[in-house]
């Protein structure tokens, strides 16, 4: 696997439990991969922002990784939102992954933008522009946005995106590289100036990844099914299948000439650290000359 892939990873925060050191210890561990950046998740309306805040914090403090905070626009005013972009700053955060973000109804709920607040995800991308020097990274939707008419309809929301700041769209996961090989196509053909990168999703919990992809509009292949029948009980086997399943994505992206990549972790990062050390990542000097 060619070394020219550069990954990045995102994270939700995790909750003080017995899990936290767990998922801090391998948090560590990925270092070794030397990603682009690690993001971290924030939930709807800032249902999360204390712990999003403080696993920025221990990240910036405790690891050499580069972190990103999310934001979205969801029932909050600017004031609220533009005290979160402040926050980021005061801590180091240069950058920042800007969400409209899912009404907090939950699905067949449609978005409405809280009266003092931003309007929409480029709207935002203005607004964290406009108080300070960030990097802004944004959505794509390889098989159209759920709340969008047309992938015309999403084209014209990421032109907007870019033209306020965003220099990066990472893309809602997908299954068949063809969407997102389209997409870039169609991002080039409308002279969009994005780094457009795909969103990897390893697959732990297939029943769960139905449920993500119904929420999402993202096709699942009946191969994929297949491949993870009857292994709810056998873990070892469904991450090992899962892993490759995933390594054969990137490395099909990779040899239509995509060089970056993200992944979705679920905070699973043992399970990403395999798949990396798969396309050849992170592997000490030693071992690579072997």
């Amino acid at each position: 696997m060619s070394t020219n892939v550069r990954v990045s990873f995102e994270f939700f925060p995790p909750k003080q439990s017995a899990g936290d050191n767990s998922f801090w210890s391998t948090v560590k561990k990925l270092e070794g991969i030397d990603p682009l950046f690690v993001s971290v998740t924030y939930g709807a309306g800032g249902t999360t922002q204390d712990r999003t805040l403080a696993t920025l914090k221990r990240l910036t403090d405790e690891t050499r990784l580069k972190a990103a905070g999310h934001l979205t626009c969801v029932g909050k005013t600017k004031r609220e939102v533009n005290e979160v972009i402040r926050a980021y700053s005061a801590m180091g955060i240069r950058h920042i992954v800007a969400l409209r973000g899912d009404p907090t109804g939950g699905l067949g709920e449609r978005f409405q933008p809280h009266p003092e607040g931003y309007k929409n995800a480029a709207d935002l991308v203005r607004g964290i522009k406009e108080l300070g020097a960030f990097e802004v990274s944004v959505s794509a939707y390889p098989e159209r946005h759920p709340d969008s008419v047309s992938i015309e309809e999403d084209l014209a929301f990421m032109a907007d995106k870019a033209e306020n700041g965003a220099s990066r769209a990472i893309s809602q996961f997908f299954f068949h590289n063809a969407f997102f090989l389209r997409l870039r196509d169609r991002v080039a053909a409308r002279g969009i100036k994005i780094n457009l990168v795909p969103g990897i999703l390893p697959i732990t919990n297939f029943a769960k990844v139905g449920e993500f992809a119904t929420k999402c509009g993202a096709h699942v292949p009946p191969d994929l099914a297949r491949r993870f029948a009857g292994l709810d009980a056998e873990p070892e086997t469904r991450n090992l299948v899962a892993a490759m399943i995933a390594a054969e994505q990137v490395q099909a992206l990779a040899r239509e000439g995509v060089t970056d990549f993200h992944f979705y972790t679920l905070n699973r990062s043992e399970l990403v650290y395999a798949i990396c050390r798969v396309l050849g990542l992170g592997a000490p000097a030693a071992d690579a000359a072997a």
